[in-house]
């Protein structure tokens, strides 16, 4: 498989999180005319990895993608986010990240988010490492997880969240999951120290 059929499955299963057009998805990451897409859509089908609808990835097909989830607040995006957000994009073919409702972002932070989640999931969903942002479901995390049915999820090096406790859940939805703890190159660099060195400024005192 080139690396066209790899980015047209990716946004096939990307349209499925997001309702979004499946060829405005691929055009973003490569330049390309309907009719080539289409015909290279028609090959998968062929070949049994895309649904007859063209809509949906059969089996074989969601099983040649490794789909890396990650998750976070990123209210201020930083150089730190980005390390890691690459480190996760390279454990598999999609990166999908979640982004913090605002009453678990304000309870995360212990104050309210700077930018609502829908502002903060078009910045991340922006950045060209993100194949798909989605919003994160209020007080489960694993009805997100059950959504993007992850082969891999990334912890950030600094992400409270326990590994035992993302392992259960997953195997109550009868998911195997592996689960990956990134190192940041850059650990000083973080929000809370951000806020802290130039909190009025940021907070518009």
């Amino acid at each position: 498989m080139d690396r066209i059929d790899k980015k047209i499955l990716t946004a096939i299963y990307v349209s499925s999180l997001t309702n979004e057009n499946i060829i405005s998805i691929i055009r973003k990451t490569f330049p390309a005319n309907s009719d080539h897409i289409k015909s290279r859509i028609d090959s998968l089908v062929k070949n049994g990895l895309v649904e007859s609808n063209e809509k949906t990835l059969t089996q074989i097909g969601r099983s040649s993608l490794r789909v890396v989830l990650a998750g976070g607040v990123f209210d201020i995006i930083h150089p730190g986010h980005i390390h890691t957000l690459k480190a996760a994009k390279e454990l598999g073919d999609v990166l999908v990240v979640v982004v913090a409702t605002d009453k678990t972002a304000e309870k995360m932070k212990k104050r309210k988010p700077l930018h609502d989640m829908r502002l903060r999931s078009e910045l991340v969903g922006a950045l060209s490492i993100v194949d798909c942002c989605v919003i994160g479901q209020e007080g489960d995390i694993f009805k997100t997880v059950d959504a993007v049915k992850p082969e891999i999820i990334a912890l950030g090096y600094d992400q409270v969240h326990q590994e035992k406790f993302i392992t259960d859940g997953c195997k109550k939805l009868n998911l195997e999951v592996q689960i990956a703890r990134l190192q940041s190159p850059i650990p000083d660099i973080k929000s809370s120290k951000i806020e802290e060195a130039y909190g009025e400024s940021i907070h518009g005192i």
